[in-house]
């Protein structure tokens, strides 16, 4: 089956306002609910707060829906189950009443779990105080189970997602446990998983390793076609490590002050200083364009690196950010393309919030 996909950052934005955020509203709305039930008040505030103040990660995540064709429904029933999971587990381990490393480890089986139909539900809590969850996360993974089972190519995709998975469930381990041995607990997983050969530092290769977006590519891909092998492994180099370094870091950049703020552990903390940060942010741009031009659909990839500039520079995070408005100007001139688009739409869309939550 011929996927279409959006052909101008115009139609693309129609495709997303129109189509995918309803559905990633109503997909969130159930879960809320969930959570709002879950009998753990700890486990029911971590829930919640990482619904409401994460939703965008599901929103941005849920693009990649278009890439299933007549199933991008099933594909944003997953993206949205799959990254509601990575940002409850990651508001547990940010606000853990537990520093143990096994704790995280078990907690993340469940990611593991999500992309293992034939997996049996473990009792992810079992390492730590807090235990009832209602089945929130049981169910949460089972969600994201059904949609694995119904891929016709697994098997040709399965290594490839086990191993962003597998980067992605370490990062999370290793960056929660007690904060004087966070720095080198990273570098020392850096230097085993040959980070070097990327000629990343560690704190942008820990930071590749912390998104899902190649997953969310790979099984919007196997919804709407069947991918082969070649195919799979393409998708996993084009993703990991730059244009999931950019994405993350990125998400760092903005939240810099209210990490700071929180004593978490941010990975544009680590450069030498404000000009490494914007030269480093420079390569991943064109880094993750020219891997964009790679792949298949090179066009709605390159959209989405181009929109994922506009979308994070266009937070209003961004403003209180010493050197902010510099960095933008500078990153979008780099980028090119729809770019300067994306952030003027997200500007937009952050001002008309504004002024309806004035009049509120």
């Amino acid at each position: 089956m011929e996927v279409k996909l959006p052909k101008s950052s115009l139609t693309l934005m129609a495709n997303v306002y129109l189509r995918i955020f309803p559905a990633v509203k109503k997909e969130l709305e159930y879960w809320k609910k969930r959570a709002a039930a879950i009998p753990d008040a700890e486990l029911r505030t971590q829930a919640l707060a990482s619904i409401r103040s994460k939703r965008f990660h599901c929103q941005g995540g849920a693009v990649y829906a278009l890439l299933a064709g007549d199933r991008w429904n099933e594909a944003v029933r997953f993206i949205v189950a799959y990254q509601t999971i990575s940002d409850y587990l990651d508001n547990l381990c940010d606000r853990s009443t537990s520093l143990d490393p096994a704790d995280f480890r078990l907690l993340h089986q469940s990611m593991v779990d999500a992309l293992s139909p034939g997996n049996t539900i473990e009792n992810y809590y079992r390492l730590r105080q807090e235990q009832s969850d209602g089945s929130y996360l049981a169910d949460l993974v089972h969600v994201c189970q059904r949609t694995i089972r119904i891929l016709d190519n697994y098997d040709d995709v399965r290594d490839y997602l086990f191993h962003l998975n597998h980067l992605y469930c370490d990062l999370q381990v290793h960056k929660h446990v007690r904060v004087d041995e966070r720095v080198s607990r990273l570098q020392n997983w850096y230097e085993k998983n040959s980070g070097k050969q990327t000629r990343l530092a560690w704190y942008e290769f820990s930071a590749a390793a912390g998104s899902t977006l190649g997953i969310f590519c790979i099984v919007s891909y196997s919804l709407g076609r069947k991918i082969a092998d070649e195919e799979a492994a393409k998708i996993c180099r084009g993703y990991f490590p730059y244009m999931q370094g950019l994405h993350i870091l990125l998400d760092y950049y903005i939240d810099q002050l209210e990490d700071q703020k929180e004593a978490d552990l941010n990975f544009c903390s680590f450069f030498d200083n404000e000009a490494h940060m914007k030269r480093r942010f420079m390569h991943f741009i064109e880094q993750a364009s020219w891997q964009a031009q790679q792949l298949p659909d090179r066009h709605f990839h390159e959209m989405i690196q181009q929109g994922l500039i506009g979308l994070y520079l266009g937070d209003p995070k961004v403003q209180k950010l010493i050197g902010g408005e510099g960095m933008t100007k500078q990153l979008i001139q780099t980028s090119g393309g729809s770019t300067w688009f994306f952030h003027w739409n997200t500007r937009m869309y952050y001002t008309l919030k504004r002024k309806r939550a004035s009049r509120n």
